[in-house]
């Protein structure tokens, strides 16, 4: 299958090593695009919820796949999120292609482009931490049933069902949460003259102009890898918010070595410091 040429892509709340990652299809994905940047943008591994008795080689494969894509001349970068928090300690250090960093501005064709996470807009992150991991660990509870729910709903012939998308777009607190952090992103944006801004974080996927009484951006979020499957694309001026249930993608392997490596392999591969 032939790879599709763009300047630009993101993803983000990928939650590499938790049950509700959608790692296959996320490799999928990525086998299937060449892109010349690469913006991670945050919740790629999941450290709060890691489990060393539980990283599937797919989560291994997703890793060893975007090291090569750096090691071929895409430009990473892993901008740092609340469930990978402790990369932040290694901010702005760069691994030849792969830059890791707390947030990240980008000249696209002559528009400034805001790129960060989002958590540092949730008061949850700054002052009740605790309750935010509490709830992450039910969440991924939540995950684990749905997908119990969804292989009976498959098998059934029916079609999957997302119970967290469900309970998040009928609690009206969920609803405003949303609305305020998407106007609060916008606002800043505006406030500092960029013309995109580019968030992470609450797992909804959106592109949407906002206007205030100071001018105007575009608000885009990538969704994520768990619910939704979703990413952002930018080529030619314009940006596309892409949905892997919407693309004619079916599993495949791009890169053969890859699908010969065991699990041992992968994670020496992973762990000696490549060079690119």
């Amino acid at each position: 299958m032939r790879k599709r040429k763009i300047e630009l892509a993101v993803i983000s709340d990928t939650h590499l090593g938790t049950f509700g990652c959608h790692a296959e299809e996320l490799l999928t994905y990525l086998n299937s695009i060449d892109p010349g940047i690469l913006v991670l943008n945050g919740d790629i591994i999941d450290i709060w919820q890691f489990r060393k008795r539980y990283f599937p080689r797919q989560h291994l494969l997703v890793i060893k796949k975007i090291l090569d894509m750096a090691a071929k001349g895409t430009e990473v970068y892993y901008i740092t999120g609340n469930h990978d928090e402790m990369l932040r300690k290694f901010t702005d250090i760069k691994l030849g292609k792969i830059h890791v960093v707390n947030k990240l501005v980008l000249n696209l064709s002559g528009k400034k482009a805001w790129f960060f996470h989002g958590d540092v807009f949730d008061a949850s992150m700054r002052h009740t931490k605790w309750l935010a991991r509490l709830g992450g660990w039910g969440y991924d509870l939540l995950i684990l049933i749905n997908r119990v729910l969804n292989k009976i709903l498959l098998f059934l012939g029916k079609e999957r069902y997302s119970l967290s998308k469900k309970i998040k777009d009928s609690v009206k607190k969920a609803v405003k949460y949303i609305h305020d952090f998407e106007n609060v992103a916008a606002d800043l944006a505006i406030a500092n003259h960029y013309k995109y801004v580019i968030c992470g974080h609450i797992h909804q996927p959106r592109m949407i102009r906002k206007v205030n009484k100071h001018g105007t951006c575009l608000y885009l979020n990538s969704g994520d890898w768990v619910e939704n499957l979703s990413a952002l694309e930018y080529s030619g001026k314009r940006w596309e918010l892409y949905y892997f249930k919407n693309d004619k993608l079916s599993p495949f392997f791009a890169d053969q070595d890859l699908k010969k490596m065991d699990y041992k392999e992968l994670l020496t591969a992973i762990t000696i410091t490549p060079r690119i």
